[in-house]
C-alpha cells in the first residue's frame, strides 16, 4: 500500500499542532457543562424564592438560569412534576453548534489554504508503508451506558411481604430525609442484601423502595459484569456507582451478586477477582452522606465472599422466604383483582402450599387462559385444579405437597418446633417449608449444647414415627447434619463413651439421642399436637408463640 505524504519542515509542523489544539480548546470552551448540580431541597428553595429566570433541558438535566446570572442543573428524574408545573422548561438552544462548526469550517479552510501555498507539494515522493507493518487492531470492547430507571412498582402492588416491608420502611424513610439521620448522628447501612429462593419477588421489592423513596433507580444483574474482556467488569462496575452518584439520592440494584461476588478459594479467575475487588472498593468509596444505598438478591449467601457481608458492605441482611398461606391469599388477591371470578381464595391459597410468587402468578395466568378457552365468563376452582399440575411440574425447583404430604410435613416441622423450643435454640420462626435454626459455631461448644441441636434434627423423624410409623424423604438434610455433628463429637471432640474414637461410638450416641427424643416427645404429645394444628392453619410459628404455647399447657 503507497500513501503519499507531503513534505514539511519543523515549524511548519509546530504551526500545525498548534492550530489543532487552539481548535479543541475552543470546543471545549464551547461544549463545556459548567453548571453547578444542586440537590433536590436547593431547587426546591430556588424555585419558592423566584429566582429562576429561564430553565431548558438537556442530556437528562434540568438547568435553572438564576438571577444572578449563574447556572445549575439538576438530574431530571429527580424532579417531581409538580414542583415545575409553572414553570417554562425548554429544550437547550443547538446554535452554538452550528456557530462553531461555521467557525471551523472557516479556521479549517483558511489553514489549509495556508499550509498548501506554503507547501507548494513540491515533493510528491511517496513514501512506502509495508502491509506486514500494519498492526491488526483487537475488536473493542462493548462500551456501556448506565442509565436510572423510574420504578412504578410500589408496595401495594405486592401481596405477601408484611415483613419485608416493615424491614425496607427506614431506608426509604432515610432516602426521603436523609439530614434527620445525619442530624442525629445515625447512618444507614450503605448495602442491603434481599436472600431467599427464585420467585419470591427480590426484584420487584426493591423497584418499590425506589419508587417509596421517589428516588431513581439503577439496575444491573451479577452476570453482566462478568466480561470476556480484560478490566471491562471493572469498569462496568466503576460506572454503575459514578452514574449513582451524579443522580443521588439513589438506588443501585445488583440482581444475582453471587455470579460476581462468589468466595475467592484460590481458584485464578483474574477478571472475575478483578470486578470484585472493583465492587468492593466502591462501596468502601462512597461517603455515608452520598445518599447511595446499595440493594442485591442472591438465592445463594452461602457461596458469598466474605468481604462482602462484612460490616460497612453489605451489613443487613433480609431474608425472603416462600409465601405463608396468609401471604399466598394477599398475592392471590392483587393477581386476581381485574380478573373476574367465582373463587374462594383462601381455599387456593390451601392448595398452593411451596409456591411462590411467581408460580402463583402463573397459576392465575393459566387458569383465566383456561377459563377463556372454555368460552366462560368466571374463573372459578375447577379452573385452578386443571392447571395446578401443569404448573407444578413446570417448576421442578419447587416442592409441591399433596394433602397426604402436607400431613406428613405438619407432624415432621411441630417436633422440630418442640424440640428447639424446649431446648430454648435461637430462632425467629419455624414454617412449613423452612427452619432457620441457627447450627451451633460458637467456640467452645458444650457437649450438651451440641447434643441439643442434635436432638432438633431427629425431632421431625421421631415425631413422624409416633405419629405414622414411618417418615418422608425430606428427612435426608435433617439426618446428615445430625450425623455430620455426632461425627465431630466422637472424632474431633473426643464426646464419646471413650477419648479415642470408634464408629461404634458414633451408632450409641446416635441411638441415645434418638430415643431420648422419642421418649419427650411422647410425653408431651399434647403439645406436638397443638403446633401440628397452628402449623396447619397458619403454615408458621414464632419462637414466642411456640414458648407461650408451651408454658400454657405445661
Amino acid at each position: 500500500m503507497n500513501i503519499t505524504w507531503p513534505n514539511f519542515n519543523r515549524n511548519q509542523l509546530i504551526l500545525i499542532v498548534s492550530g489543532g489544539i487552539v481548535l479543541l480548546l475552543l470546543l471545549f470552551a464551547l461544549l463545556r457543562d459548567s453548571g453547578d448540580t444542586l440537590t433536590l431541597e436547593e431547587v426546591t428553595k430556588l424555585i419558592e424564592n423566584n429566582q429562576i429566570e429561564k430553565a431548558f433541558m438537556d442530556g437528562g438535566y434540568t438547568y435553572f438560569a438564576i438571577k444572578d446570572n449563574g447556572v445549575v442543573k439538576i438530574a431530571s428524574s429527580q424532579l417531581p412534576p409538580e414542583l415545575t408545573a409553572h414553570l417554562i422548561i425548554e429544550p437547550k438552544s443547538g446554535n452554538g453548534w452550528l456557530w462553531f462548526f461555521f467557525f471551523f469550517a472557516l479556521i479549517g479552510g483558511a489553514g489549509f489554504w495556508a499550509w498548501k501555498s506554503r507547501l507548494g507539494f513540491e515533493d510528491d515522493t511517496p513514501i512506502e508503508v509495508p502491509v506486514a507493518a500494519k498492526v491488526t487492531a483487537e475488536p473493542e470492547a462493548p462500551s456501556t451506558n448506565v442509565a436510572a430507571v423510574k420504578s412504578t412498582v410500589r408496595f401495594s402492588d405486592i401481596g405477601g411481604i408484611g415483613d419485608v416491608k416493615e424491614e425496607l420502611e427506614e431506608i426509604i424513610d432515610f432516602l426521603r430525609n436523609p439530614k434527620r439521620y445525619y442530624s442525629f448522628g445515625a447512618r444507614m447501612p450503605r448495602g442491603v442484601l434481599l436472600v431467599g429462593p427464585p420467585g419470591v419477588g427480590k426484584t420487584m421489592i426493591a423497584k418499590a423502595v425506589a419508587a417509596e423513596a421517589d428516588v431513581p433507580f439503577f439496575y444491573q444483574s451479577g452476570a453482566s459484569f462478568v466480561q470476556i474482556y480484560v478490566g471491562m467488569g471493572a469498569k462496568r462496575v466503576s460506572e454503575l456507582f459514578s452514574a449513582a452518584k451524579k443522580n443521588a439520592p439513589a438506588i443501585i440494584f445488583i440482581d444475582e451478586i453471587d455470579a460476581v461476588g462468589k468466595k475467592r478459594e484460590g481458584g485464578r479467575n483474574d477478571e472475575r477477582e478483578g470486578t470484585l475487588n472493583q465492587l468492593l472498593t466502591e462501596m468502601d468509596g462512597f461517603e455515608e452522606t452520598s445518599g447511595i444505598v446499595v440493594i442485591a438478591a442472591t438465592n445463594n449467601i452461602d457461596v458469598m465472599d466474605a468481604a462482602l457481608l462484612r460490616a460497612g458492605r453489605f451489613d443487613r441482611r433480609i431474608f425472603v422466604e416462600l409465601p405463608t398461606a396468609s401471604e399466598r391469599e394477599a398475592i392471590l388477591q392483587k393477581y386476581l383483582r381485574h380478573i373476574p371470578n367465582d373463587l374462594s381464595i383462601a381455599e387456593i391459597a390451601k392448595m398452593t402450599v411451596g409456591f411462590n410468587g411467581a408460580s402463583l402468578a402463573a397459576l392465575v395466568n393459566e387458569a383465566a387462559l383456561l377459563c377463556m378457552r372454555q368460552n366462560e365468563i368466571q374463573v372459578k376452582l375447577e379452573h385452578f385444579l386443571a392447571v395446578k399440575d401443569k404448573v407444578m411440574f413446570g417448576k421442578k425447583k419447587i416442592a409441591m405437597l399433596s394433602d397426604e404430604q402436607r400431613r406428613y410435613q405438619v407432624r415432621y416441622q411441630a417436633g422440630k418446633v418442640f424440640a428447639a423450643t424446649w431446648f430454648d435454640l435461637p430462632y425467629e420462626k419455624i414454617t412449613l417449608t423452612n427452619d432457620a435454626i441457627t447450627p451451633p459455631t460458637a467456640e467452645p461448644q458444650l457437649r450438651h449444647e451440641i447434643e441439643a441441636h442434635i436432638r432438633v434434627h431427629l425431632a421431625g423423624i421421631s415425631s413422624s414415627h409416633l405419629r405414622f410409623g414411618e417418615h418422608a424423604s425430606n428427612a435426608s438434610h435433617d439426618l446428615s447434619v445430625a450425623k455430620e455433628l455426632v461425627h465431630a463429637m466422637v472424632y474431633e471432640y473426643g464426646m464419646g463413651s471413650t477419648v479415642l474414637p470408634s464408629d461404634e461410638d458414633e451408632v450409641k450416641l446416635m441411638d441415645r439421642l434418638y430415643t431420648e427424643m422419642s421418649t419427650l416427645l411422647e410425653r408431651n404429645e399434647k403439645i406436638l399436637s397443638k403446633f401440628e394444628s397452628i402449623l396447619d392453619e397458619y403454615e408458621h410459628i414464632s419462637k414466642s408463640l411456640a414458648k407461650a404455647t408451651m408454658n400454657e399447657i405445661l
